[in-house]
């Protein structure tokens, strides 16, 4: 007897419908799987014959062949035991036709049959919905982030037994409902705020420009001069994330398998701050079946590396075609995967080995080859993608002392509020509408400049000596400036103050 069931398999953010065809016939007792099925799906059998048993039903004593269709599609994962072990009790006729075809089942089987959850559950939620089916059935762990998606029944499961009662209609289990706009619009906790930053002014400055245009942000200063603080508080100026941004940092995390069960919805713009012994494969993603790394971690977010000097030059160099396209893509194989990689990144590192070169009230003890060395790990191209570099100095003590409070976060957003509600009028409905993923032909359009703005920028190229691509992003850091000010044209002093946010090109060759 052949039976068809559903489920799902997560292929970068996006599932796909997978039809779990179950064939018992008679013959030797053998259980085979086919259509390309990974290791983890194969080991499967020995699970789903356990669990079967375990949980009171009769395993079949003949000749058992699943095949998972289409067979093109990679089958990765352990997922698919529930619905394997649910074909096969269908094909034996435990479990009646009536809702077979109804939801795709998704989740692991313990060997006494219970349920556990899998990576990748929001994304099977969508597709339930865009096939048209009734819902999902999945793990308790895993039902709240598919009650994300609405238009479909979430049934959550304990165990084997319980899915069998419930497509025979002898067991009512309530669907799982989140009140997600609700969950979505309350307040969000300030752990970090700009008012605690003493002094820095110029680099305040700078983080709002970042914040307002989208544009990269390096940071140039010894030890405990603040770089890290000023980081960690850049999320609390970015707007707020949009329900759709939040629904696809959801669905990275959901195939990362790092969702909080308690908290599924992202409220907050992510801020990922991996250490510098990262590798490659775990910052922009990798493996045998290709996960998404740090850099799609940080989508709609933030990615700050401390210590950038210390990373590894391949991990460096492989920052740079994600940093340009918002995407990064892993080829394998068997599969070549894009995911979604389009973050603000922010930089931060010491002038020299022991940190102190340029320091005011410290000596510095590196030699001028020393220092020439450790500069040198950054790469002309990377550093050209960034747009903004600024120098972050050591505080006096006065500043420290001081009771002065700098502004609030809250004060700070609503200005780069004002400046992107300029940049969205400016770019439309285009995915990312900000000044700095402005093409070509945009940077000619908006980012016109008069006679003294152009000799200005004609004597910074002939000093610098900057590349074609640090020209278009002065031009359109100055675009961001004079969105701040809420100037229709670009005026010469936003083109000088977004020339000496480039001034670090004399100093990183």
């Amino acid at each position: 007897m052949i039976v068809k069931i559903f489920g799902s398999s997560v292929i970068g953010i996006e599932a796909y419908l997978i039809d779990v065809e179950v064939d018992t016939s008679p013959g030797l007792p053998q259980f085979s799987t086919v259509g390309l099925p990974d290791v983890s799906v194969r080991e499967s059998r020995d699970r789903i014959k356990a669990a079967v048993k375990n949980s009171g039903y009769p395993f079949p004593r003949h000749h058992v062949t699943v095949n998972l269709a289409p067979a093109d599609i990679k089958k990765e994962g352990t997922g698919f035991d529930l619905p394997i072990a649910a074909g096969i009790l269908a094909a034996e006729g435990v479990v009646g036709p009536g809702m077979l075809h109804d939801y795709i089942l998704l989740g692991e089987l313990s060997l006494n049959g219970r349920i556990k959850g899998v990576h990748g559950a929001l994304p099977a939620a969508f597709q339930a919905r865009e096939a048209g089916l009734r819902g999902i059935i999945l793990s308790p762990d895993n039902a709240p982030e598919a009650a994300m998606v609405a238009g479909i029944e979430v049934i959550p499961v304990e165990s084997l037994a319980e899915v069998v009662e419930f497509l025979n209609g002898t067991r009512e289990i309530k669907p799982m409902q989140l009140d997600v706009e609700a969950m979505f619009q309350g307040p969000l906790p300030e752990d970090h705020d700009f008012r605690d930053v003493q002094g820095q002014d110029q680099a305040k400055r700078a983080m709002e420009i970042a914040a307002a245009g989208g544009h990269n942000i390096l940071m140039l200063g010894p030890p405990g001069s603040g770089k890290t603080m000023l980081a960690r508080r850049l999320p609390s100026i970015l707007p707020a994330l949009s329900f759709a941004e939040a629904v696809e940092a959801a669905k990275i995390y959901s195939v990362a398998g790092l969702l909080n069960r308690g908290e599924v919805m992202i409220r907050q713009r992510p801020f990922r701050s991996p250490h510098h012994t990262i590798s490659d494969a775990g910052l922009i993603g990798g493996g045998q079946t290709p996960k998404p790394g740090e850099i799609s971690l940080a989508h709609h977010g933030v990615l700050f590396l401390d210590e950038l000097a210390e990373f590894k030059k391949n991990v460096l160099e492989a920052l740079r075609q994600p940093l340009e396209e918002g995407t990064v893509t892993i080829a394998r194989s068997a599969m070549t995967v894009t995911y979604p990689a389009r973050f603000l990144f922010v930089a931060a590192m010491n002038p020299c080995p022991c940190g102190y070169y340029g320091a005011a009230h410290r000596t510095c003890r590196c030699s001028s080859q020393q220092i020439r060395q450790y500069q040198g790990r950054i790469s002309g191209p990377l550093l050209d993608r960034i747009d903004l570099h600024i120098e972050v100095p050591a505080l006096r003590y006065r500043e420290l002392a001081g009771r002065y409070q700098g502004e609030a976060s809250e004060t700070i957003r609503g200005r780069i509020g004002g400046a992107r509600t300029i940049q969205e009028a400016r770019f439309g409905a285009r995915v990312a509408p900000f000044n700095a993923r402005m093409s070509d032909g945009e940077v000619k359009r908006y980012c016109e400049i008069d006679r003294e703005s152009q000799k200005l920028l004609e004597m910074a190229m002939e000093k610098l000596g900057l590349s074609a691509r640090a020209y278009k992003r002065i031009l359109k850091v100055a675009r961001t400036i004079a969105d701040l000010d809420g100037q229709a044209s670009i005026q010469s002093s936003h083109v000088a103050e977004a020339i000496q946010y480039r001034s670090l090109d004399r100093k990183l060759v």
